[in-house]
């Protein structure tokens, strides 16, 4: 989904080519339904599915690039995760196995290696520690690959603020880290990231 591509791929789409929506769902899934869980939205999956229909509803009115467009879908998951939130709180459910996340044939950065190198358990207990304004930012910034601007419009906060809740939220990961013991460039790499 880069430059010209993208443009094509959106017009496809449009018209119904599932290939289209298979590269762009497999392309921005995995991110999106990173950003579900490690933000503990209630029953992940499904909501990922709500997401992905509103897309698909949408789209026809949508306008803008590539950058703009991955924006837009974690600004519908933003929604769809406080809706889902208020709807599991008016009606609790018990949680039942994960099916598998979706394949995507992306190739992880180095703040996603370095996350990778410790357990899912240990980011979630990690990322457990930030405020949930901060956790929402960090894996905005990293798993959605989103700029401080449209973590900005997506959070619905000034940018000031994302840079502020960022470098709190950073500093909080790799005082974390540095407490159980993982290596500093772990730290740095995701310090690092843009």
């Amino acid at each position: 989904m880069r430059g010209e591509s993208f443009g094509a791929l959106l017009t496809a789409a449009r018209d119904g080519d599932e290939a289209a929506w298979a590269t762009i769902y497999g392309r921005l899934a995995p991110a999106v339904l990173g950003y579900l869980r490690s933000n503990r939205g209630p029953d992940p999956e499904d909501t990922l599915s709500e997401i992905f229909l509103q897309v698909a509803r949408d789209l026809p009115r949508f306008e803008g690039d590539e950058r703009q467009f991955r924006a837009w879908v974690f600004t519908i998951a933003h929604h769809r995760l406080i809706d889902a939130r208020r709807s599991s709180a008016r009606r609790p459910v018990e949680p039942v196995a994960e099916p598998p996340e979706p394949e995507a044939p992306w190739e992880p950065d180095a703040s996603e290696r370095a996350l990778a190198e410790i357990s899912t358990e240990e980011v979630h207990r990690v990322l457990g520690t930030l405020t949930g304004n901060q956790r929402a930012v960090l894996v905005l910034r990293l798993l959605g690959d989103l700029s401080v601007e449209e973590v900005a419009r997506v959070l619905g906060k000034r940018q000031g603020a994302i840079k502020a809740l960022q470098r709190r939220g950073l500093a909080a990961v790799r005082r974390e880290l540095e407490r159980e013991g993982v290596t500093p460039d772990a730290g740095q790499t995701l310090a690092g990231s843009r």
